[in-house]
């Protein structure tokens, strides 16, 4: 039987069609590919301070809002949970344990969105009965954010 086949448009709800990962997206993935090559080649002994220099340097090209933000994050982060390893994440700021992506920020330039992010992931353990935030929105840091960003880091290295 020969049939015809129909190319398929995914469409948004509002009837446009779908064209696919926006230019920030596409940038993001080609950085993360850039960091995996850049991480195989690096000798294990050096890739905790490797990534430290690669986080600070990603911090310096940030936008002078978000270099605010992520420089008293990564300060934190480090408090916090010493033993997490800094990292390039699609080029974002993150932070590693045992190889895997615990906690990440985005600024709010990266995705031209109109806050900050500090994510994570499934690795952390933030568990908290059957729903609880993944990621919050950072306009600023005030010293009860950086209190509340302590503990949940510590909780979620745990």
């Amino acid at each position: 039987m020969n049939e015809t086949r129909k190319t398929t448009k995914s469409t948004t709800a509002a009837g446009k069609a779908f064209d696919g990962f926006t230019a920030e997206e596409r940038a993001a993935m080609k950085e993360h590919a850039q960091e995996l090559k850049t991480a195989a080649r690096r000798s294990p002994g050096n890739a905790k301070a490797d990534g430290e220099r690669d986080v600070l340097a990603k911090i310096a090209e940030m936008a002078e809002a978000d270099r605010v933000i992520a420089e008293r994050l990564h300060e934190i982060i480090k408090a916090a949970a010493p033993a997490l390893s800094p990292k390039l994440w699609y080029g974002m700021p993150a932070y590693a344990k045992d190889g895997k992506v615990l906690c990440f920020f985005q600024s709010a330039q990266k995705f031209k969105s109109r806050y900050a992010t500090l994510g994570f992931n499934d690795v952390a353990s933030l568990d908290d009965g059957t729903m609880w935030p993944t990621a919050f929105a950072l306009t600023e840091l005030t010293a009860d954010n950086e209190a509340r960003i302590g503990t949940l880091v510590k909780r979620a290295a745990s």
